[in-house]
C-alpha cells in the first residue's frame, strides 16, 4: 500500500497564454487578417491612382513620396503602439497613456519658443537629422529626470510621478499658448500646420537614426515581454516573486520615451492613437500574454494609420484631417471606457 502511494504522481499541470485552442486559432485568424487588410492599405496608397504604371523605370521616383509616408506610418505604428502597451503594463492602468509625461506639450514648446525667440526662418531651418536628434534628447531627458526623481528615491511613487507630468504638461501647453498668442497671423498659420500630428511632418533624412533606434528599442520590449507579464501583477506579487520591480519599471518606462520621443519628433503629437491601438488590442487579443499583444496592437495601429489615410486621401479628397478624424475616434473611445468603468 505505502509503495503504490509513493508511485502515484500527480496529474502535470501548466498554464498557457490562451484558455484554450478556439481562442488560439481566434486570435491567429485576427491577427492575418489585420495584417493583410494592413498590406492591402498600404499597397492602396502606393498605387490607387498612380499615374505611372509600376512597370515604368519612373515608378519609384514618382511614388517616392508615397513610400516614405508608408514607412512613417509603420514608424509611428510599432512607436505608439508598442509605447502605450507598455506604458500601460508599467503603470497598472489602462487608461492612462505616455503622453501624461508631457511629450506633446514638450514638443509643442520647442517650436513654438523656437519661433517666438528667434524668428520665422529658424523654425523653418529646424529641420533634418540635428534637430530631430535635439528634439529626441529633449524628451528623453526630461523623462529620466521624471523618473530618476520621483520613482528611484525612497518614497518612489507611480501616481504622484503621473501627476506631476500632467501637471508639468498643462504649465507647458499653457506657456505654449501664450507665446502663439504673440505671434502674427502669417507666423501662427505655419506653427499650427506643424504642430498638428501627420505624416506630411516626416523627413526623410531623420530615418537614419529613427529606423535603427525604433527596431532595437522595440527588439529589447518584446525580448522583456516576460516581465511586463510580470509587471501587470502589480508591485506586491513583483516582490513575492523576487523580481525587482522599480527597476523593472525604470527600464521599461526608459524603453517607452525613447518610441515615444521618437514618433513626437518625427510626425509630431498623437495623443489618444496610441490609446485607441491599445484599447482594441486589449478586446481583439485575448490573453494578458504581451507576446501576443504586442504583434495584434502593431498590426492593428499600421492598419488604422493606412486606412484612414486611404479613405481621407482616395473617398473625401481631404488630406489635413486625417489627424484630427483619428484623435477624435481615439477620445471618444477613451470617454467610453471611462464611462464604463465609472472610474480611473
Amino acid at each position: 500500500m505505502q509503495s503504490e502511494v509513493l508511485s502515484y504522481s500527480a496529474p502535470m499541470r501548466s498554464t498557457h497564454s490562451f484558455t484554450d485552442k478556439k481562442h488560439m486559432h481566434r486570435y491567429y485568424i485576427l491577427l492575418g487578417t489585420l495584417v493583410l487588410l494592413g498590406i492591402l492599405s498600404a499597397l492602396g496608397l502606393l498605387l490607387y491612382n498612380n499615374p505611372v504604371p509600376v512597370t515604368s523605370p519612373s515608378f519609384i521616383p514618382v511614388t517616392r513620396r508615397r513610400m516614405i509616408s508608408v514607412v512613417t506610418m509603420f514608424i509611428a505604428a510599432v512607436c505608439q503602439s508598442l509605447a502605450t502597451v507598455s506604458f500601460q503594463t508599467a503603470t497598472n492602468n489602462r487608461i492612462i497613456t505616455p503622453s501624461l509625461l508631457g511629450f506633446e506639450a514638450l514638443y509643442s514648446a520647442i517650436h513654438t519658443s523656437t519661433i517666438f525667440f528667434f524668428g520665422l526662418q529658424s523654425l523653418l531651418e529646424f529641420k533634418g537629422v540635428n534637430a530631430f536628434i535635439i528634439q529626441m534628447i529633449i524628451m528623453v531627458g526630461f523623462s529620466l529626470i521624471l523618473y530618476g526623481w520621483l520613482l528611484s528615491g525612497k518614497y518612489g511613487n507611480m501616481q504622484l510621478m503621473l501627476l506631476v507630468g500632467v501637471v508639468l504638461g498643462t504649465g507647458l501647453k499653457s506657456l505654449s499658448a501664450f507665446m502663439r498668442r504673440l505671434l502674427n497671423p502669417s507666423e501662427f498659420d505655419i506653427l499650427q500646420a506643424r504642430l498638428f500630428g501627420s505624416v506630411n511632418n516626416a523627413d526623410v533624412d531623420n530615418f537614419v537614426v529613427a529606423i535603427p533606434l525604433m527596431l532595437i528599442t522595440a527588439s529589447l520590449l518584446i525580448i522583456n515581454s516576460k516581465k511586463l507579464n510580470l509587471l501587470s501583477l502589480g508591485r506586491e506579487v513583483c516582490i513575492n516573486l523576487g523580481f525587482n520591480h522599480r527597476r523593472g519599471t525604470i527600464f521599461i518606462l526608459f524603453l517607452v520615451s525613447i518610441l515615444m520621443s521618437i514618433s513626437t519628433a518625427l510626425v509630431g503629437p498623437l495623443t489618444f492613437y496610441g490609446f485607441l491601438v491599445a484599447t482594441l488590442s486589449y478586446q481583439l487579443a485575448p490573453t494578458y500574454d504581451h507576446r501576443y499583444i504586442f504583434p495584434m496592437s502593431l498590426a492593428l495601429g499600421f492598419l488604422i494609420l493606412t486606412s484612414s489615410y486611404f479613405i481621407m486621401y482616395h473617398v473625401f479628397n481631404a488630406q489635413g484631417v486625417v489627424s484630427i478624424i483619428i484623435e477624435l475616434f481615439g477620445g471618444m473611445a477613451f470617454m467610453a471606457l471611462i464611462l464604463r468603468k465609472g472610474s480611473l
